[in-house]
């Protein structure tokens, strides 16, 4: 019962944000598509732990999230560039695709790459919304790519927990190490 509340919670949440990330003014189809897939993105990566009953992995959502949120918005008033539209000086790093790649990362990282590929393709739209609606840069637009890939690849853990293999041969005559990492 707690978790069917926790998820209608979490969708009332989320569908008001969705409504809070839409400003009144029209926009283009475009820069209107890539505000909902942001949106959209981090949160099926979230929900995702929900599907696989994955309470570590929510945890780790939070930590990746909010760390990836603090790193964005406290660069953007650390640097104050001002956007190519000249709206305010909020442009570096894209906070859009910043949580848009949280979320395709997480998954990524938390689930596996073949899991991951739809949402990469849609924070790859997303970065390219916000050129073409003169919010960004390309500049911007990989920092913010950058700031969420690093945020849930360096604090999220595989749920299968095969990150790092080492193996060893150590026969008389061969000497052998072997190293794969799961990215």
């Amino acid at each position: 019962m707690l978790n069917k509340q926790n998820s209608v919670i979490t969708a009332l949440l989320l569908s008001g944000s969705a409504l809070a990330v839409t400003p009144a003014y029209a926009k283009s189809d475009i820069e209107t598509a890539g505000d909902i897939i942001a949106v959209t993105i981090p949160a099926i990566a979230y929900g995702s732990t929900f599907y696989m009953d994955d309470p570590e992995g929510r945890q780790q959502f939070y930590t990746s999230f909010a760390t990836n949120a603090v790193a964005t918005y406290g660069l953007k008033k650390a640097i104050d560039k001002e956007r190519p539209d000249h709206s305010d000086n909020d442009s570096f790093p894209s906070g859009h695709t910043s949580v848009a790649f949280q979320g395709a990362s997480f998954i990524h990282k938390r689930y596996g790459l073949e899991y991951s590929i739809p949402a990469y393709v849609g924070a790859t739209f997303v970065g390219y919304s916000r050129i073409d609606a003169d919010k960004h840069d390309t500049t911007d637009v990989l920092a913010g790519a950058a700031l969420g890939v690093a945020s849930s690849m360096f604090l999220t853990k595989s749920y299968h927990n095969d990150d790092l293999i080492i193996s060893a041969n150590l026969a008389p005559e061969s000497y052998q190490v072997a190293m794969h990492y799961r990215f």
